[in-house]
């Protein structure tokens, strides 16, 4: 029997392997394989169901990491997925895998920051599994959220002329993994030195604690904005952009002088000597929204001052990126890519 090895396909190429061979045959499945979230017809509205899974030692380092702090973002990435439906939140099931070295009160040290984030998002906690494992700890979130029918939105939809915005600031998440690493080798070669995080309180915080946009879903609500298309930002800005693409079958052009990087993120980015927006393209976690809004709505929408117009959707479906000096540069993917050194 033929043997592949999965860094041949990598996430996305299984992921679309897994979608080929896959048939729904309830007609209330709506969408299933392949968006941010599952869309289920509830009758008056849709339900949205989206999972993601943290794995130590792939998505987080415990020697950094604090527990509360990882309850809290497993909830968040999981949020942030339906928000990127143009949903919102309403309850979700935490499963959890954990060796014998976890005690009673690291456990409920995770909770505390489930149970912080489930008050902050006003979702209920409603169910989960608990589990061995042999591998560290594992966490697995569903959340579960609902969406009118005539307001979700896709990562197809994107028409051209239709202006591309992203939500909040990009590329903070990456130097603060920067920073952690660093700090964590400055640690264990002299034990005696003290972690330097509190001038990277911002950067920091951005990687250990992220937040789900549903503010902004209240935000396009308020104002009668739907989305054409929409993804959110959690494998890097050019990752998402081609998704995007590729969905919609729309090409896109990315202003790198409309790029939101925040004035913490360019000290770092001079301090590591890496160019800020490489980080912005191609770092990922920041758990922002990349959305297409119409002609016609973004009047609507352009005082909102966490919302910035970066480019625009395109016929032809070529990506690129307009430098400061007018030159067109092709977008490519270069972020995080799961399976490949598991």
């Amino acid at each position: 029997m033929q043997r592949t090895d999965l860094a041949e396909l990598g996430e996305f190429g299984l992921i679309e392997r897994i979608k080929k061979n896959t048939e729904t045959v309830q007609p209330s499945t709506i969408v299933g394989i392949g968006d941010d979230a599952a869309v289920i017809d509830s009758g008056s509205h849709y339900t949205l169901v989206a999972t993601d899974m943290l794995v130590e030692g792939i998505h987080f380092d415990l020697s950094y990491t604090p527990l509360k702090h990882l309850g809290y973002k497993a909830v968040a990435v999981n949020i942030s997925d339906i928000a990127a439906m143009n949903g919102f939140p309403k309850q979700i099931t935490v499963s959890i895998g954990l060796s014998n070295r976890f005690s009673v009160e690291a456990v409920d040290e995770i909770y505390e920051g489930i149970h912080a984030a489930c008050k902050n998002y006003k979702v209920d906690l409603v169910g989960g599994d608990t589990a061995s494992s042999k591998s560290g700890l594992i966490i697995s979130v569903t959340a579960i959220g609902e969406v009118p029918k005539e307001a979700v939105t896709y990562r197809k939809g994107a028409q051209p002329n239709d202006v591309l915005c992203a939500t909040g600031d990009l590329g903070a998440a990456y130097f603060g993994l920067q920073i952690l690493e660093r700090e964590k080798q400055v640690f264990m070669e002299n034990p005696n030195m003290r972690p330097e995080l509190k001038e990277h309180e911002y950067l920091v915080g951005r990687q250990l604690r992220p937040e789900g946009r549903t503010d902004i879903i209240h935000e396009l609500k308020e104002r009668n904005v739907v989305p054409t298309s929409m993804i959110d930002i959690s494998d890097g800005l050019a990752s998402e952009i081609l998704h995007l693409s590729q969905h919609s079958g729309m090409g896109f052009s990315v202003f790198v002088d409309n790029l939101p990087i925040e004035n913490s993120t360019l000290l770092a980015a001079e301090e590591f000597k890496v160019n800020p927006i490489t980080a912005v393209v191609n770092g990922g976690e920041d758990y922002e929204l990349l959305m297409t809004i119409s002609q016609k709505d973004y009047e609507e929408i352009k005082g909102i001052p966490e919302i910035t117009p970066i480019g625009f959707v395109t016929k032809e479906k070529n990506n690129i990126l307009v430098t400061k000096s007018g030159e067109h540069v092709q977008i490519n993917a270069q972020g995080w890519k799961h399976l490949e050194n598991s």
